[in-house]
């Protein structure tokens, strides 16, 4: 490979994982999040920023809190955005995330996706625990960056800092995704306008069981999932002077939720369903008028996860019928299956062996969760491109999605070696 690459000191990035560690936001509600991307991307001095809705297709985001929700956390970004910035009009009502663009006139075009949302967890606060010892610690309280989003917008701008730097020809992407968690922004990124032309697509995640070092080019058995908010409504009436005049949401889901765990498997692969966050306000002495519930189903294949969703929507109808009562149901959240691409993997472990940090260069790994990268990755294969997830290692102290999650500040330098290293060699020797 002809380019030489100068990636970011080690000073740099730990800042930014740390900037970003400190104020985690749910997703759809990455405001400060997404200004203080923006700020960086104008530092850095890319080309195009395109923001909220200009980004994405907004009408096919999933799981979009409600509009009191939106406006709390777009308040409070606000106020602790310390800046002049016009984003917050662009944003505003949960169009956050952001596509930043390098254009080096003729060349293949490739993209690199980072997600930047965090998760629902009160973050640990003991002496123990690095972020409270060195003064990061999460600022809201309940939220943290419990699966590494932190580290991947580090990655995603570090990437962009070490490519502008190089000399290449053609056009990188760095797509900032917001609402990975919910599996509910990669749909409405893959609907946007700047994946068309994307013929090489690079997904990353940090950790997953892989020690700092370790690097694997290639993700695959990752679940399609479909996620659905589930509501029964029925007639309240007094449980003991007159159980009879009541139509019982409860009992019509109690119904549905024991028939929902008893469809049958299929004989092509595994199934998963679960049903969570039952909701009732009705006490012991009124027949409950409604009932509210999450539920996921998941499958090896996106055609298995349909076969689950089917079964389980026929499932959700039948008991609502059979206790007369109505259901409605809404999609919340969708991940698609995508295995990564053979040429890419075989580029993606050449070129990890051959960096210093690299302890270990592995073509594959199981993801075995869920992951809404898919389907960008999949536009780039359909449209005769490439894709891959490239695994970053870490050494961290707890499991993802627990209160000590943490990440080895040493992989991010690691990440942005082998994101960098991988789309310059696209740009130079393109696969395929």
């Amino acid at each position: 490979m002809g380019v030489t690459i100068t990636t970011p000191d080690r000073s740099r990035l730990v800042d930014l994982r740390r900037t970003f560690h400190e104020y985690p936001e749910p997703g759809w509600c990455e405001f400060w999040t997404t200004a203080r991307i923006v700020d960086e991307l104008e530092t850095i001095g890319v080309d195009e920023i395109h923001v909220g809705p200009d980004a994405m297709d907004t009408s096919e985001r999933l799981g979009v809190p409600d509009e009191a929700e939106l406006e709390d956390w777009f308040e409070r970004a606000r106020d602790r955005y310390d800046g002049d910035s016009d984003v917050f009009d662009k944003i505003e009502g949960g169009n956050t995330g952001a596509v930043a663009v390098l254009e080096r006139g003729e060349g293949p075009t490739v993209g690199l996706r980072v997600d930047i949302d965090a998760l629902p967890i009160t973050e640990a606060d003991g002496a123990d625990h690095d972020p409270t010892e060195t003064g990061f610690r999460s600022e809201n309280e309940g939220f943290m960056h419990a699966c590494g989003h932190d580290a991947h917008i580090t990655f995603g701008l570090g990437t962009l800092e070490a490519v502008k730097d190089s000399d290449f020809s053609g056009t990188f992407k760095v797509f900032f995704q917001p609402s990975e968690e919910l599996l509910g922004g990669g749909k409405a990124m893959a609907a946007g306008p700047h994946i068309d032309d994307v013929e090489y697509m690079i997904g990353t995640h940090i950790g997953l069981g892989h020690s700092t070092g370790e690097v694997v080019a290639g993700g695959r058995g990752m679940l399609a999932l479909n996620r659905m908010e589930v509501a029964f409504e029925g007639e309240s009436s007094h449980a003991g002077l007159a159980p009879n005049a009541g139509r019982n949401a409860v009992q019509a889901f109690v119904t549905a939720a024991e028939n929902v765990y008893a469809i049958p498997r299929h004989k092509e692969g595994a199934t998963r369903v679960n049903v969570g966050r039952l909701h009732s306000t009705n006490p012991a002495n009124i027949v409950a008028d409604e009932v509210s519930a999450e539920l996921e189903v998941r499958g090896d294949t996106t055609e298995l996860m349909e076969y689950m969703r089917d079964r389980v929507e026929r499932t959700l109808e039948s008991a609502a019928e059979m206790h007369d009562c109505s259901v409605d149901y809404s999609l919340t959240g969708e991940a698609i299956r995508h295995d990564s691409d053979e040429v890419m993997v075989e580029r993606v472990v050449d070129l990890a062996s051959k960096i210093d940090e690299v302890t270990a260069a592995t073509r594959w790994a199981e993801f075995g969760g869920s992951e809404d990268v898919t389907y960008l990755m999949k536009e780039a294969s359909d449209s005769g491109g490439y894709a891959t997830l490239i695994v970053i290692g870490t050494d961290h102290p707890g499991d993802h999605h627990t209160p000590t999650f943490d990440v080895d500040e040493e992989s991010l330098g690691v990440g942005v070696s082998v994101l960098s290293e991988t789309a310059l060699s696209l740009f130079d020797d393109p696969v395929g």
